[in-house]
């Protein structure tokens, strides 16, 4: 699978962890999860790669626990799991 599909699929499964997500320029500064208000925000930074992307949207779903649950590419899954032993 290519790293745009998988970005597109952790994308995904980011939203249905309740994450709006906000794909906007902002300079390669990077981006990232937060919670404003009560509301999960995703932010990427359309400057960066996509493996870079991928990689902040990684980080943020590895952070909840019931992401292992969620239907999801075996690669998605490895890639979070790795991150999880890091």
């Amino acid at each position: 699978m290519h790293t745009v599909d998988l970005l597109q699929e952790a994308l995904k499964i980011a939203g249905q962890l309740g994450y709006r997500i906000r794909q906007e320029w902002l300079g390669g500064s990077g981006g990232g999860g937060c919670e404003i208000r009560g509301r999960r925000h995703l932010f990427l930074d359309l400057a960066l790669t996509p493996a870079d992307q991928l990689e902040i949207v990684l980080q943020v779903i590895q952070r909840h626990p019931e992401a292992a649950s969620s239907a999801m590419p075996p690669q998605l899954k490895t890639l979070i799991q790795a991150k999880r032993a890091a």
